[in-house]
């Protein structure tokens, strides 16, 4: 595994961060399959229009065995019910969404919203 990090984008407005949680099925095929969806060739181009669209800045996703940890870093007044909620009618969406959901531990019907947990963060340097 990598250990030299990675690069953040830098913004030139204020920005918050929310980040979520999610298991896939523990299966290695399932995993390298879901890992593939989401390669820069596979990705789904509409999808990525579709975040940024809503005011999505930066969304990464990082993996450990079965488990993901996503990070979006949005606008500070960004709305993310509201934004959420124009996510999933946008093209292609619910689509990409029931094609994910058998990698995941979730309802094949599950929006993205049933599925992600958001995280409640416990520390940061205190300044």
């Amino acid at each position: 595994m990598e250990t030299k990090g990675y690069s953040s984008k830098q913004y030139t407005q204020p920005t918050k961060r929310y980040v979520q949680t999610m298991d896939l099925n523990d299966d290695t095929e399932l995993i390298r399959r879901y890992r593939e969806a989401h390669d820069k060739e596979h990705f789904w181009r509409e999808i990525g229009e579709g975040i940024k669209q809503v005011g999505i800045l930066e969304m990464e996703i990082y993996i450990l065995n079965n488990r993901l940890v996503m990070i979006v870093d949005t606008p500070a007044d960004f709305d993310w019910d509201k934004a959420m909620a124009k996510l999933a009618t946008l093209p292609r969406q619910a689509e990409w969404e029931q094609y994910v959901s058998a990698f995941q531990q979730c309802a094949a019907n599950a929006t993205s919203d049933e599925k992600w947990n958001m995280m409640e963060r416990m520390f940061y340097l205190y300044e």
